[in-house]
């Protein structure tokens, strides 16, 4: 890992801690890049908000990827489901637990709804974008995309604060929600 990219792994980890610590709303970004060993100049030449550094969604170009390469005679909403399905299943057992704690943070913090949008475009953008190079109707990639981020969106937010947090309670929820969009 280089110098970039292990100091972009630092600024997040201490953003994540601090925020379960004290409270997103609670914590600056001067705290979180003092915490990583770094300038606040620095935390913002690596993530351009407070809200990136927890909703920041590094699978989204590998769901697009995924989405691209779907087999040709798939409907759109096949690709995307099947797509998503296929980056999913590359998931972590340790990367579910980061991600139950950035969906219970996010959950819980009223003011990263904006963040929560933003983020939810860019997805919606990138499979958006996927859809068409495939050869979907504009206007058909992005109902599409949008409806299966809301969809996925909900699901996740649902088991992030769950009783149950088990990897296998997120597989079981993510899966049922695409195979509703593939019903």
């Amino acid at each position: 890992m280089g110098r970039w990219e292990s100091t972009h792994e630092a600024l997040r980890w201490a953003a994540l801690e601090l925020f379960s610590e004290r409270g997103y709303d609670k914590t600056g970004t001067a705290q979180i890049a003092a915490r990583a060993g770094v300038s606040e100049m620095t935390l913002f030449r690596h993530y351009p908000s407070k809200d990136s550094l927890l909703l920041a969604d590094p699978f989204d170009p590998d769901m697009a990827d995924a989405v691209r390469v779907r087999p040709e005679d798939e409907t759109p909403l096949a690709a995307l489901a099947e797509g998503i399905r296929d980056t999913w299943r590359t998931l972590a057992p340790e990367e579910a637990a980061v991600l139950r704690g950035i969906l219970r943070i996010a959950a819980s913090t009223p003011t990263l709804r904006g963040g929560l949008e933003r983020s939810s475009a860019e997805s919606e953008g990138d499979l958006e974008d996927a859809l068409a190079s495939r050869g979907a109707d504009s206007a058909d990639a992005r109902v599409l995309a949008a409806a299966m981020i809301a969809g996925l969106s909900r699901a996740l937010m649902d088991w992030a604060v769950a009783d149950d947090p088990q990897p296998a309670a997120l597989d079981a929820r993510v899966h049922r929600a695409l195979d509703l969009f593939a019903a």
